[in-house]
């Protein structure tokens, strides 16, 4: 009897483990499931990051050939490298590079600055304010962002020529503070929008002014989507090509983009050098992205989440 009964106790036992290890090696295959998934899903966006970063490698590398070596050879790496195409581009005063990057520079600090002030007041008024037109001021705002930009070209042209303001220092900011105002005002009212009414109530009883509230309290609170609106311009104004050749004729005013298209000729065109003027003139955009990488995150997630 007893030895029936430790029997009977030991097949209790088998049994009782038998649900346990099929736990177990559920959770086994469960976790090897995620392990692959993990591994194949990191190899695809691996393999998505590659064509992103090679473009820019072959671009540095074939910078570094003349333009026999670079025609032998597109993918190829360089056999004997050099900076000629750099140095050419930095010592010829035909290329006006140096000059035209400064040209962009101003233009974009002009229009970036001025696009986010204009764009943080009529914002905040369109969102905060009722009045009679509001929507129907918005809707014209808003109608900038659908109208396309080459439908206006024989307009501006011809109102910039009789104005006279056409082959100015200044002329580019005007359709760039013109057209980049619809995005900013955009964005803005739809985050003022999150941003609470007590507040403002708050800082009003406190014996806060209108334009002190504003500008010490909304827009600190606004640097997010402040920041985000200043990098899409900044972007934006810097590769901007259409109204620069439009508008501008002198070269001592040109931009980058139009600066670009002295190394291209009618039936051949130097590509190492052009690949070195575009190293050249798309460093100050790739420095300005390193720096404020952390804000430039920070304000597009915040940005997105408030707005």
């Amino acid at each position: 009897m007893i030895m029936s009964s430790s029997n009977g106790i030991e097949d209790t036992i088998v049994l009782d483990r038998i649900p346990e290890a099929g736990i177990r090696g559920e959770k086994i295959l469960s976790s090897l499931s995620r392990r692959v998934q993990s591994v194949i899903l990191n190899g695809i966006l691996g393999l998505f990051s590659i064509t992103c970063i090679f473009p820019l490698v072959w671009l540095f590398y074939s910078s570094l050939k003349l333009k026999r070596n670079f025609n032998s050879n597109i993918i190829g790496l360089p056999k004997e490298p050099t900076f000629e195409n750099y140095i050419r581009i930095m010592t010829n005063p035909d290329y006006h590079i140096w000059s035209s990057m400064v040209n962009s520079a101003r233009n974009t600090v002009m229009s970036v600055a001025l696009i986010i002030f204009f764009g943080f007041i009529v914002g905040y008024i369109l969102a905060r304010i009722r009045f009679r037109g509001n929507f129907l001021i918005k809707v014209m705002f808003l109608l900038g962002l659908v109208i396309p930009v080459y439908s206006l070209m024989v307009p501006i042209y011809v109102l910039f020529s009789r104005a006279g303001l056409s082959n100015k220092w200044f002329t580019l900011v005007i359709p760039y503070l013109a057209f980049g105002l619809p995005i900013a005002i955009f964005l803005v009212d739809g985050y003022i929008r999150a941003v609470p009414k007590e507040l403002e109530e708050a800082a009003a009883i406190d014996g806060s002014s209108f334009t002190r509230t504003l500008f010490q309290i909304i827009m600190p609170l606004s640097t997010p989507i402040l920041v985000t609106i200043g990098i899409i311009q900044t972007f934006s104004c810097w590769n901007e090509f259409v109204f620069a050749l439009l508008l501008l004729k002198r070269q001592s005013i040109q931009t980058v983009p139009l600066a670009m298209t002295q190394f291209t000729g009618q039936f051949s065109s130097d590509y190492p050098k052009i690949m070195a003027a575009l190293l050249l003139t798309m460093s100050p955009i790739i420095v300005f992205y390193f720096v404020f990488s952390r804000q430039i995150i920070k304000g597009m997630v915040s940005g997105a989440v408030k707005g």
